[in-house]
């Protein structure tokens, strides 16, 4: 709705010719012909808002009606109409008030109810429904004092532009060219100085209440108030069609089933909405997916992405569709979608084994999402680092009794308990003492004596967890028959040992014991002896 909606009636055209004709004769002299003049239009003013006030009463009793037949449809324009209703009022008896004021700052009294309207006097109605009997219409020096100098212009040109701004403000993004139309009919903006730059520059308050007599600020003030009324009326007249702009002409129907989720757990129900679609096949809506327009067939458009990746996607978009007034109205959508791999688990029923000491890898498959997973155990703690979780046991448990892990899935915002198993803790098993990569048997004197040490070995166990000797004794059979030891507190050959390696005989045997090796995780272990045949 634009200007061209609200044109001025013959009559507020000619009462606004007159007004501007008559504004000028004052520069000249304050005859009593303008005044009378002035009191023959500021009567006709009243009269006319009287009628524009009648007007927009039948507009807020329409929407009254039209509220109690359909609250819902009707509700939001009804407040914005009440809006308008309050803030119009409170102008209104601001105005009024203002004239009451002026008049007696100008040395009027009420004169009572009486025949208000005597077309022999000059009167005027205040708010509470008094007459005031307007003596001083001349008046030039009390109403330059009431309305400059004590800025009640100023005030009242505040109030105008607050008013005017409330009125937009109900039109949100929508109808510039109404919007317009509303600020132009209430404008307040100061005249532009034309000719020579250093003439002082007139304001608005000044233009229209300074050295004016009281007659003609009357007529400014009533026009004013004819202003808000017509505001008022054109912004009512918007708010009451749109009640039904919104109502689309659809046809064509069709039927529409949307799932809660696109993946639903084993003993969860399977939920989804069924409804009926309504289609007006003669336009077709503009539909953005993330950001880009697509092309739109039978008032649908389709989305279809690669799914090489398993997780939860979002999409998101808008569709926008013209109603029957012509402004578009804009629907927003979100979306979301998992994706997962076809998958299978395997376990072997009797290898469920935990280390204590160690970072036990775990993993778990089945096609949900390790980001929708939360992990919990008894005995120990799992911490998540990425995709994969880490398993680190307190306290052994050969026979799996105290040792839980619990998995829940979180999906469409339900925390879901989908599997929970028990575990073995196991202590890592004892090395194995080796010397030259053997842990016994025969070996070369030339090679028994190029070794430097004794390794401690964890054989085919397939952690990153090492063993260091930390002590062992080499007993030799010496001429006699005596036993001859050497002991060692670290895991590389003494020079001792060394040379008694050297003095050993073919066909002898060389019997390492007492070996003690500590684990990464700090704990020490006593491992088995190893003997060599030296040949």
């Amino acid at each position: 709705m634009g200007a061209k909606n609200c044109p001025e009636t013959p009559r507020q055209k000619m009462i606004n010719m007159m007004y501007i004709v008559l504004t000028a004769m004052l520069a000249l002299n304050v005859a009593a012909e303008v005044l009378q003049a002035f009191r023959l239009i500021d009567a006709s003013l009243i009269h006319t808002l009287e009628a524009v006030n009648n007007k927009n009463q039948q507009m807020y009793s329409s929407f009254e009606q039209a509220y109690l037949e359909n609250p819902a449809k009707v509700q939001e324009w009804k407040q914005k109409a009440d809006i308008v209703q309050k803030n119009s009022k409170e102008i209104q008896d601001y105005i009024l008030q203002l004239k009451e004021d002026l008049v007696k700052y100008s040395g009027s009294e009420p004169v009572g109810t009486e025949n208000p309207y005597d077309p022999e006097r000059y009167n005027l109605i205040t708010l509470n429904g008094d007459t005031l009997e307007i003596k001083k219409e001349d008046d030039l020096n009390g109403t330059s004092e009431f309305m400059i100098k004590q800025k009640k212009a100023y005030e009242l040109k505040e109030k105008i532009i607050a008013y005017k701004n409330s009125l937009v403000d109900l039109l949100g993004e929508d109808e510039p060219d109404l919007k317009q139309t509303i600020l132009t009919t209430l404008e307040t903006e100061d005249p532009k100085v034309s000719g020579n730059p250093n003439r002082e520059r007139s304001t608005w308050e000044s233009m229209h209440f300074e050295n004016t007599p009281l007659a003609a600020i009357l007529t400014v003030l009533s026009k004013t108030q004819i202003d808000i009324k017509n505001a008022e009326s054109t912004i009512l007249s918007y708010l009451y069609s749109q009640i039904d702009a919104g109502s689309f002409k659809f046809n064509k129907l069709g039927a529409r089933v949307i799932a809660n989720s696109n993946v639903v757990f084993q003993g969860e129900p399977y939920e989804a909405e069924v409804f009926l679609a309504a289609e007006d096949t003669t336009q077709q809506p503009e539909i953005y997916i993330n950001g880009r327009q697509v092309e739109v067939a039978d008032g649908k458009a389709v989305y279809k992405v690669g799914t090489n990746e398993p997780g939860i996607f979002k999409w998101s978009g808008l569709i926008k569709y013209k109603t029957p007034d012509g402004i578009f109205k804009d629907y927003k959508f979100e979306q979301t979608y998992q994706v997962t791999k076809p998958s299978v688990t395997m376990s072997a029923t009797r290898m469920n084994v935990f280390y204590k000491g160690l970072d036990n890898p775990f993993d778990i498959s089945g096609g949900i999402p390790k980001e929708n997973l939360e992990v919990e155990m008894t005995n120990g703690k799992i911490i998540k680092t990425g995709d994969a979780f880490v398993v680190k046991p307190t306290d052994l448990d050969e026979q799996g009794k105290r040792t839980t892990v619990t998995v829940y899935a979180n999906m469409n915002g339900v925390r879901k308990l989908v599997g929970t198993t028990n575990w073995r803790v196991k202590k890592v098993p004892d090395p194995v003492a080796q010397v030259a990569g053997m842990s016994g048997g025969e070996i070369r004197k030339e090679r028994l004596q190029v070794e430097d040490g004794v390794m401690a070995i964890l054989e085919d166990f397939d952690f990153d967890f090492k063993y260091k000797v930390t002590q062992f004794e080499i007993q030799t059979t010496i001429q006699g028959g005596y036993v001859d030891r050497k002991l060692s507190k670290s895991n590389r050959f003494t020079p001792e040992q060394k040379e008694q390696l050297k003095r050993v005989q073919p066909g002898s045997i060389v019997y390492i014991g007492n070996i003690k090796a500590v684990g990464d995780d700090g704990s020490t272990r006593d491992l088995d002896p190893i003997s060599f045949n030296v040949k």
